[in-house]
């Protein structure tokens, strides 16, 4: 469980760097933009395909895997935001999020 967290983690790093790290540097031709967007999202895939598989293995089903991803995804995605775009966080933010992790747990609920 870990080692898939930990993969579906780094992974997401990977693939939010690689959509959103251009919008930094604008003035970049787009063809530069896509072709280093995809070559930052190989190491994600690279990641991304293992974690599902070792998930999946070890227990979870593909709407458990897809709803972890999709959790982690946001709080990466937050912290680049913050952190690289300068982009503000505000508190409608988080009470989606609280609402996102309400479905993780009906999700989980046996």
């Amino acid at each position: 469980m870990l080692k898939t967290i930990a993969l579906l983690t780094a992974s997401n790093v990977f693939m939010t760097t690689a959509w959103y790290y251009h919008l930094k540097y604008t003035g970049w031709p787009l063809w530069k933009a896509i072709l280093l967007s995809w070559l930052i999202a190989l190491f994600e895939y690279c990641l991304m395909v293992p974690a599902n598989r070792i998930g999946y293995i070890g227990g979870f089903n593909a709407f458990q895997l897809k709803m972890i991803q999709e959790v982690i995804t946001l709080v990466v995605f937050s912290v680049f935001a913050i952190l690289v775009l300068k982009e503000p966080f505000h508190s409608k933010y988080l009470l989606s999020f609280v609402l996102l992790l309400a479905a993780v747990y009906f999700m989980f609920k046996k």
